[in-house]
């Protein structure tokens, strides 16, 4: 029998991987992109369903057939609690047999401000009666490397992570892990704590940066305060400069480090390496 798996926010940077890691795993007909304004999925290969997390009907008609679906979490920062029990109710009445959610890293014991949508999530998972997984991602190392070439022509790197330890991994290696989810069994029921293999810290981060750049690019410490006044001074909307200091305030307390290698142990394979990451974004 056909599974059709469905990606919600899948014309995303995120979602888009995963149609992608999907097409190499099942057939285009199995897979059904998920998204608000569908022709920005034109390019991606599958079936593109509308998808708007305020229309209950829209999505409950869009849902028909879904055998599996992947709810990534919403990028409306204060909106996403709604929204996503939108999706999940959407996926009990389409009768959708099991789901996976984009959840936080260890966010039972994070002090992270994204912690209450994502456990209000999980929670409304559970409350659900739905088969799912738990995919708690740890930070994307692209949050670091989708700015280094500006980074590296201002030649210094800021923030208020002190020395906190980041377990990182790429988009790509999440996607991936998504993918695998879907498309094996045996997943339901189970959480997954995922992180890169290589921890570091911004002194190690920017001490790689400068030896790639061929260039003494410093980390420079700020407190969090002031790393939100310099983000906002840089051009950054205050609620986002202030989100991105205090995220680093909790890189700080230990929140986005993890040796627990789940998602290599998933994957079958190393994570992608910090050095790899940081020289693809430069090339």
């Amino acid at each position: 029998m056909k599974m059709k798996i469905a990606v919600t926010g899948a014309t995303g940077k995120l979602g888009r991987l995963v149609i992608e890691k999907l097409k190499e795993r099942t057939a285009e007909a199995n897979i059904v992109a998920l998204a608000r304004t569908p022709q920005k999925g034109k390019d991606l290969g599958v079936e593109v369903r509308p998808f708007d997390y305020g229309n209950l009907a829209q999505m409950t008609e869009s849902l028909a057939g879904v055998d599996k679906l992947l709810l990534i979490s919403g990028s409306e920062l204060g909106q996403r609690l709604v929204q996503h029990a939108n999706v999940i109710n959407a996926a009990k009445n389409a009768g959708v047999k099991a789901m996976a959610y984009t959840s936080l890293l260890h966010v039972d014991k994070s002090s992270s401000s994204l912690v209450p949508e994502h456990l209000g999530t999980e929670k409304a998972l559970a409350e659900s009666g739905i088969p799912h997984t738990l995919l708690r991602n740890g930070w994307y190392t692209e949050n670091y490397t989708d700015t280094l070439k500006d980074v590296i022509a201002k030649g210094t790197i800021y923030g208020s992570a002190g020395e906190g330890k980041i377990s990182s991994a790429s988009r790509e290696d999440y996607a991936e892990a998504a993918a695998l989810v879907l498309t094996t069994e045996g997943h339901e029921g189970k959480t997954y704590e995922l992180a890169g293999d290589q921890a570091f810290t911004m002194t190690d981060y920017a001490l790689e940066v400068s030896r790639q750049a061929q260039k003494a690019i410093p980390y420079v410490n700020l407190p969090e305060a002031e790393y939100a006044k310099a983000l906002q001074e840089a051009g950054m909307p205050a609620p986002i400069a202030g989100f991105l200091a205090s995220s680093d305030v909790s890189t700080e307390k230990g929140d986005l480090f993890d040796d627990g290698h789940q998602l290599s142990l998933l994957l079958g394979r190393h994570t992608t390496p910090l050095s790899r990451s940081i020289a693809a974004s430069i090339a």
